[in-house]
C-alpha cells in the first residue's frame, strides 16, 4: 500500500506526518499566487486518494505557499481550453471538476488555512475542506461570471450554498465580487478569523481532531457529507445507526473510550483539588 511519505509532487509541498498524524500541505506555485493548472488538479486527486489509505495520516491542513492561498485557475489553463474543440475542452473541464469532487471525498478531515486570495478554483478547494480558518487579509470570490463564463464551476454551485445558504451563494456567484475575511466570517464561509499564527492554530485544531479514533473520524465525515442531503431525518438516523455499530466493533474504539474516561477522571480530580 502506498504511503504519502513515498509520494513525489511537483506542485504541492507535502510535509511529513507529525506525531499526531497531522500533515500540512501547501499549494506550491507562489510566483502566481498558487494558480491551479490541470496537472496540479491531478496531484490533488493523488494526495487525497493516498492520504485516505495511509494510516499514518489522520488530518490534513491545506494552505498556500507565499502570499496567498489560491488565485483560481491559471489563465494559461483557460487559454488551453479556448484552443480546444468542444469534446477536448469538455475533457479538461471534467478533469478539473472531478478533481474537486475527489478531493472532497478524502476520508481524512481537511482544514483549509487561508491567507490572501482564495478565488475561483481555490475557493472550490477551500469549500471542499471540512473546516476553514482565515487571516484578516484573506479574500474570497468565485469570479467565473466575470470571465464571461457561468458563475457555476468546479462544484461551487453545490458546495457554496451548503456552507453559506442559497441567498449569499447567489449574490457571490451572480456578481463575481470579492469579499473580505470579515464578511466571509459573517456569512459562515469561514469558521473563524485567526489574527496570529494561522498554521499554528490550524495545527492545534487538527490535533484536537486527531486525538479521536481514525475510524470514528472517517465515519463522522462520511455521515456529515451524506446526511447534509438526506431525504429525511429517518434516513439520516439509519446511516448514523449503521456507522455507530461499525464503530462500536472497531478495536480503536476501546482505547479511545479508555482515554476519554481517564481524561474525565483527571478533570474531576482537578476540580476536587
Amino acid at each position: 500500500m502506498s504511503s504519502l511519505a513515498t509520494q513525489s509532487f511537483d506542485f504541492l509541498q507535502v510535509g511529513a506526518a507529525d506525531a499526531d498524524g497531522v500533515v500540512t500541505v501547501a499549494l506550491n506555485r507562489p510566483e502566481v499566487l498558487n494558480a491551479i493548472t490541470f496537472p496540479m488538479f491531478d496531484e490533488l486527486v493523488r494526495l487525497a486518494e493516498v492520504a485516505s489509505l495511509d494510516d499514518a495520516v489522520r488530518v490534513l491542513v491545506l494552505t498556500g505557499a507565499g502570499r496567498g492561498f489560491c488565485a483560481g485557475l491559471d489563465l494559461a489553463a483557460i487559454d488551453e481550453m479556448l484552443g480546444r474543440d468542444v469534446p477536448a475542452a469538455m475533457h479538461l473541464q471534467e478533469r478539473a471538476g472531478g478533481a474537486v469532487a475527489r478531493f472532497k471525498a478524502c476520508t481524512k478531515p481537511v482544514i483549509a488555512a487561508i491567507h490572501g486570495p482564495c478565488t475561483g478554483g481555490g475557493l472550490a478547494l477551500a469549500l471542499a475542506a471540512d473546516v476553514r480558518l482565515a487571516t484578516p487579509q484573506a479574500r474570497f470570490g468565485t469570479a467565473f461570471v466575470r470571465l464571461g463564463l457561468s458563475g457555476c464551476d468546479v462544484g461551487v454551485s453545490w458546495l457554496l450554498p451548503r456552507v453559506v445558504g442559497l441567498g449569499h451563494a447567489s449574490e457571490l456567484m451572480l456578481t463575481g465580487e470579492v469579499i473580505d475575511a470579515a464578511e466571509a466570517e459573517r456569512i459562515g464561509l469561514v469558521n473563524r478569523i485567526v489574527t496570529d499564527d494561522l498554521l499554528g492554530t490550524a495545527g492545534t485544531l487538527a490535533r484536537r481532531m486527531s486525538r479521536n479514533s481514525s475510524f470514528g473520524l472517517k465515519l463522522t465525515k462520511q455521515a456529515l457529507q451524506v446526511n447534509v442531503d438526506a431525504p429525511s431525518l429517518d434516513a439520516a438516523i439509519e446511516m448514523e445507526n449503521r456507522n455507530q455499530i461499525l464503530a462500536f466493533n472497531s478495536p480503536e474504539m476501546r482505547t479511545t473510550l479508555q482515554r476519554f474516561r481517564q481524561d474525565q477522571a483527571s478533570r474531576r480530580s482537578a476540580r476536587r483539588g
